[in-house]
């Protein structure tokens, strides 16, 4: 008898803590949803339920190969944007509950909208599906992608009629593109390979790996100094010109109230890197050496003009002088943009 009463007893006990440790969870869970949409700052402290720590002897957070025990929002950890942890909860009894999440990290500062004025218009060849877009002097230097048919070429502003062109073999689908000194650079979207062109001729020169890191190739720029590429995430990969297999460091993007992934086309200008989001009629501004989002540009009264599907979307940045132009995928102009 007394048997069957300590059996219940025990069974009760542990029913009891399994409902004990569910609640725990369910706290921390709702917390985590809850902050998800809020997001945090850099510096912030995690105010976790005190449901969740009177429970608790210790509490780390894991990310990737890395813990930390300081429920701080610390940049040594945590990347701006979206980051996937683990909260291992360590309670008094010595069992250990984990629970996955996700830490968003925005910006601190609310980014510039910025105004702007269309001064000029130039026709594009609709049969370009812009992946790279630059301007040098009066030449437009442009990446088209798509098997099949991927090349890149150069014509003058104004025109559509290409001076040179390479046409790419039909496995490659060509993505972003960026010109550095007498030689233009173009990635591949998934051959995980880039091109190096002669920029007067166009004639191939030769190739590279990027780097493991970069799980694809979307958009390329150059800083001066680097090579920047992005590949689809939240990602800018800064790439040693001298090795583009080298990754020399990497930020993460985002904005004040936004995370911001699928970055595509990039150019950079006056110390600021500018980037299409993929199907997004938006330009970012972001800080290079932070990742911050500092400004953006909505251009969606421009892009609703051709934009039809999911492909045929705003797609192509360049400077001239400090005038803007922009372009899309498949548009037959391309736009000369005053910045107010």
């Amino acid at each position: 008898m007394r048997s069957k009463f300590a059996i219940a007893v025990l069974a009760l006990l542990l029913l009891t803590a399994c409902n004990k440790d569910k609640e725990i969870l369910n706290t921390l869970n709702e917390y985590n949803l809850q902050m998800e949409s809020t997001g945090y700052h850099f510096g912030d402290k995690l105010q976790l339920p005190a449901e969740v720590m009177e429970n608790a002897s210790e509490i780390t957070i894991s990310f990737g190969d890395k813990e930390t025990s300081a429920l701080v929002v610390d940049p040594n950890f945590f990347t701006l944007g979206d980051n996937a942890v683990t909260f291992n909860i360590k309670k008094k009894n010595g069992e250990v509950l984990n629970q996955d999440a996700t830490i968003n990290v925005f910006a601190k500062n609310p980014e510039k909208q910025f105004a702007y004025t269309v001064v000029a218009e130039y026709p594009h060849d609709v049969a370009n599906f812009v992946q790279g877009f630059q301007l040098e002097g009066n030449m437009v230097y442009e990446s088209d992608g798509q098997n099949g048919s991927s090349k890149i070429l150069k014509y003058p502003l104004g025109s559509t009629a290409p001076v040179a062109s390479t046409d790419q073999p039909a496995d490659v689908f060509s993505e972003g593109s960026t010109i550095i000194g007498d030689k233009v650079y173009q990635l591949t979207w998934q051959n995980k390979k880039g091109f190096i062109y002669d920029k007067a001729t166009l004639k191939l020169l030769g190739e590279f790996p990027y780097p493991n890191v970069m799980g694809e190739g979307w958009g390329l720029t150059y800083d001066g100094k680097n090579l920047i590429a992005s590949d689809g995430t939240k990602n800018l990969y800064f790439l040693d010109i001298s090795d583009p297999s080298k990754l020399v460091r990497y930020v993460a993007v985002a904005g004040n109230t936004s995370a911001y992934d699928r970055l595509n086309e990039l150019e950079y200008h006056n110390g600021y890197v500018y980037a299409n989001v993929w199907q997004k009629p938006i330009i970012l501004q972001i800080n290079p050496k932070t990742g911050e989002v500092t400004g953006k540009f909505d251009f969606t009264e421009i892009a609703k003009k051709h934009t039809t599907g999911d492909d045929d979307v705003l797609n192509g940045i360049a400077f001239k002088g400090n005038n803007m132009l922009i372009t899309g995928k498949n548009w037959p102009k391309i736009y000369e943009i005053a910045v107010q």
